[in-house]
């Protein structure tokens, strides 16, 4: 409670006659990250409102500066491929004295391209913990993805309408195979839903369906209990073969839309942001079994870790949680008088 009592002070003093542009590029095209951008607006609304955010492609954003002039430029997603070029509104944003902010959200996944904006930026932030320790400049802070109250809150349900014993829904990466492979002497006595690209070859229970952001949120409120398992897939991650280490935004979605989730747990941090009685965790099969024996026949334990894991979200892990850190973090380095 204190804590955000300071960010509101923050926010209170810092954010009077604030003009934010939000630039993106890269993969931003993907459904997936146009929600998170969509989010991150979200987020700069609620601390400065939505007639002081304007978000624009990256491609007209040197342009938007000069014609807009904004007090903070903050870019987010990809800085790849190639063509994608942060450069250009940089400097046109130095030119009228504003703040210049990039968020890496496919951290780890590009770690090595990220030379191609660490001199461009006032200040980077990294969606992933262990990763932002592996950019070569300084001011480069950690700040995970979150959740929007407007695109991901659903009210929780009632027992009756979670017919669905074990659910998935994401693609069937070479890391997310071999877990399920794991899992499948006991998976095969459930009714499970397992739903993505490349899912279709496991058989019964399986498909390779891509689902809409709606439906996916009616399928956790008619889930029992929710797979979350990590991605290893690194599209520029050669140098260093950073692993993961911060759950990624699906974690932060799934406990504000009422999905009780179990967690596969790797080299993530989850418990620096949920609890064991929120969001239990397995890392093998015997792990999972007493998962299954202990939940799915327990109704009220389930719905009680469900409600906490919600309400822990949508006090501390929505974008606007995320935005006031960002506000905090330039007044401390300097860039917001």
């Amino acid at each position: 409670m204190a804590a955000l009592k300071e960010k509101s002070a923050v926010l209170a003093q810092f954010g009077k006659d604030q003009r934010v542009l939000v630039c993106s590029g890269g993969r931003y095209e993907s459904q997936a990250n146009a929600q998170i951008r969509e989010s991150i607006m979200d987020g700069w609304a609620e601390c400065f409102g939505e007639e002081n955010v304007t978000a624009v492609h990256i491609s007209g954003a040197a342009a938007s500066v000069a014609r807009l002039k904004p007090t903070i430029v903050f870019a987010i997603g990809s800085y790849l491929p190639e063509s994608t070029y942060f450069g250009e509104v940089c400097r046109e944003a130095k030119k009228i004295g504003a703040s210049t902010v990039f968020w890496a959200t496919e951290d780890p996944y590009e770690q090595d391209a990220n030379y191609r904006i660490s001199d461009d930026f006032d200040i980077v932030f990294s969606c992933d913990r262990w990763g932002h320790n592996f950019y070569l400049r300084d001011k480069v802070f950690h700040l995970p993805l979150a959740v929007s109250r407007k695109l991901h809150y659903a009210p929780l349900t009632g027992e009756a309408d979670r017919t669905i014993d074990v659910l998935f829904c994401g693609v069937a990466f070479t890391s997310r195979k071999d877990i399920v492979r794991t899992l499948m002497p006991s998976l095969r006595k459930l009714n499970v839903r397992i739903i993505g690209p490349g899912w279709g070859e496991f058989g019964i229970g399986f498909s390779d369906a891509r689902i809409e952001k709606h439906q996916l949120v009616e399928l956790y409120q008619r889930s029992k209990m929710v797979l979350n398992l990590g991605r290893s897939l690194h599209f520029e991650n050669k140098r260093f073969m950073i692993s993961p280490s911060t759950p990624g935004p699906r974690t932060f979605e799934a406990a504000a839309a009422g999905a009780f989730q179990v967690f596969h747990e790797d080299t993530y941090e989850l418990r620096r942001y949920f609890n064991a009685d929120e969001i239990p965790t397995f890392s093998n099969k015997r792990d999972f079994d007493k998962l299954v024996e202990e939940y799915l026949p327990n109704p009220e334990k389930r719905a009680e870790a469900t409600r906490r894991a919600q309400e822990r979200t949508l006090a501390e892990h929505t974008y606007g949680n995320r935005i006031q850190d960002v506000v905090r973090v330039l007044h401390e380095q300097g860039f917001m008088a």
